[in-house]
């Protein structure tokens, strides 16, 4: 490699925040080759492609980011961003986004449940820890509700929100709507 990739990283930033996302791509690819576990390469990649609207590209360098820094957030926000913008781009032989969405949201939550992040306060672009842990009012909106979403309200004893969950996903999936109102009786129970 001829040049020092935190240069690049530098240069590949300025383009980004300029507008010039092809350009962007076109440095990445030239230093591709020697940083494939790079988190900071396959961040402005992402980014790039973002800009791009090429959303299956950025989805997949993201992805490739949680994969090589999990309990860095900067990514997965990017990531749900991303998707979300990916399901309200206009796609004529399409079927509805909502559902690919929810479904992949669905194992993610699955995935996370169990996930601790570590103890460390610092990230890339760090939310302090009291900001973090402030709740979000019951009667917020909640962009993607899934089942395991409510489930975990429920175990932290956000009755409120866990219905509000429920109730988004008898609208959502109405074929599933007697399991819903039986687990929303349940919450009820707990009240």
């Amino acid at each position: 490699m001829t040049s020092d990739p935190h240069l690049i990283f530098a240069d590949v930033s300025l383009d980004i925040k300029c507008g010039a996302f092809q350009s962007a791509l076109d440095k990445l690819k030239e230093v591709e080759r020697w940083l494939p576990e790079s988190y900071i390469f396959h961040l402005l990649t992402a980014r790039a492609a973002r800009g791009l609207k090429r959303y299956e590209e950025a989805i997949e360098h993201l992805g490739h980011c949680c994969r090589i820094a999990p309990a860095n957030q900067v990514a997965w926000r990017e990531l749900i961003e991303v998707k979300t913008l990916q399901s309200q781009a206009p796609e004529p032989a399409r079927t509805p986004a909502i559902d690919e969405v929810a479904v992949e949201f669905e194992e993610l939550s699955k995935a996370l449940a169990g996930f601790t992040p570590p103890r460390a306060t610092e990230c890339f672009e760090p939310t302090p820890i009291a900001e973090q842990k402030q709740p979000f009012p019951d009667d917020a909106s909640i962009a993607v509700p899934t089942e395991s979403l409510a489930k975990l309200f429920v175990n932290q004893g956000a009755y409120k929100k866990a219905i509000r969950v429920y109730t988004s996903l008898i609208q959502l999936n109405p074929s599933k709507a007697d399991h819903y109102r039986q687990s929303i009786d349940k919450v009820l129970e707990k009240l």
